[in-house]
């Protein structure tokens, strides 16, 4: 009964939060989306049919052979900032800290609306 049990609950758990969201969290960092502020937080679906960003409510929905480009780019800066706020309490942890790189990625998404 025991191994009925943990085998169970060994396939229903990893099945029950996988099926729970399948979207991609992402910032809006600007473009052609009417209505969306810049740094807003989006949540990015893809399948085979469509490609949507939805917020509260569906924003875009754009299909696939629409699609033209796909670009990515990183922004790389030292924390210079976050260093010389604990190099203020502390030396040494401070100036290790001024060696580490925050990165940002960057993924854009061109496509046809249709309209010319």
């Amino acid at each position: 009964m025991r191994v009925l049990l943990a085998t169970l609950l060994c396939i229903a758990i990893p099945a029950a939060t996988s099926a729970a969201d399948s979207g991609y969290k992402i910032a809006y960092d600007g473009g052609s989306v009417p209505d969306v502020k810049v740094g807003t937080r989006l949540k990015l679906y893809m399948d085979s049919n469509k490609v949507q960003l939805v917020s509260d409510k569906t924003l875009v929905s754009i299909p696939p052979s629409a699609v033209t480009e796909i670009s990515y780019g990183q922004d790389v800066h030292r924390r210079v900032g976050t260093a010389i706020a604990v190099g203020y309490f502390t030396l040494g942890l401070g100036g290790l800290i001024a060696l580490t790189k925050s990165k940002k990625h960057f993924v854009g998404l061109t496509w046809i609306t249709g309209e010319e």
